[in-house]
């Protein structure tokens, strides 16, 4: 899997690492979402177990190996110039532009599953 990182999109990544060590993750969160899907970039310590490494340039950044048959072999990060989100896309499909950035380095409770950080809960 590859994914071209244009210059702002790794201008703006790169701003959101600091000067602190941390990976990126493409996640495709479904659970809990109330909708088919999201995608969301994380910054993790490291990566976690299960985690495959993405062509991205110079960025550091992995896939869950389960989640790699949702996205196509090339796709294309891109940054909006006016908002803090990102959109993902390949020649075929867009995956989403309004995809945000979660840091997960500073929690100081275990990580909760990847598969439940979408944020939108239901009210029960």
């Amino acid at each position: 899997m590859r994914i071209q990182v244009t210059p702002l999109a790794s201008q703006r990544l790169k701003e959101r690492l600091g000067s602190r060590p941390g990976t990126f993750k493409l996640l495709y969160d479904t659970v809990d979402c109330g909708c088919d899907g999201i995608h969301v970039l994380l910054i993790l310590d490291g990566p976690d177990t299960g985690d495959l490494q993405v062509e991205a340039g110079d960025l550091p950044l992995v896939v869950n190996s389960q989640h790699v048959i949702f996205y196509e072999d090339n796709l294309k990060l891109d940054a909006d110039e006016n908002t803090t989100s990102f959109k993902l896309s390949s020649d075929s499909q867009l995956y989403g532009q309004n995809i945000q950035v979660r840091d997960m380095r500073d929690l100081k409770e275990p990580r909760p599953d990847p598969a439940s950080l979408c944020g939108i809960r239901s009210r029960s």
